[in-house]
């Protein structure tokens, strides 16, 4: 299995960023997936889950209203639109795969997102 994820970059506050992660080896559209992300010194943190059909999403308080997570199916690909970022926002973001919803089996690389002030 696995998890690609691109998209990151350098930019500056209250600027958006598209992330995508592209999964192969998996059947994805019955897998529930996930964003997390991880800053130096702290903790991984979750921030948006979606259900295999697309039918539903969830996401952390930290991002409620600014980021929206998406799939297609058709292209084993799952997206993460971040709008209004934040310096706080600043870390390694990567997806995860799951068949349980909240229990993620599968990670993979991350793509680095910074937010400048």
């Amino acid at each position: 299995v696995q998890l690609q994820a691109s998209g990151g970059g350098l930019v500056q506050a209250g600027g958006s960023l598209r992330l995508s992660c592209a999964a192969s080896g998996l059947a994805f559209s019955r897998y529930n997936m996930g964003w997390f992300r991880q800053a130096p010194g702290t903790e991984r943190e979750f921030v948006a889950a979606i259900r295999w059909s697309g039918g539903g999403t969830y996401n952390a308080a930290s991002v409620k209203g600014r980021f929206a997570i998406s799939r297609d199916n058709a292209k084993n690909t799952v997206y993460l639109q971040m709008n209004s970022l934040e310096p706080e926002d600043t870390a390694v973001y990567y997806c995860a795969a799951g068949l349980n919803w909240g229990d993620y089996t599968y990670s993979g690389q991350g793509t680095q997102v910074t937010v400048s002030s």
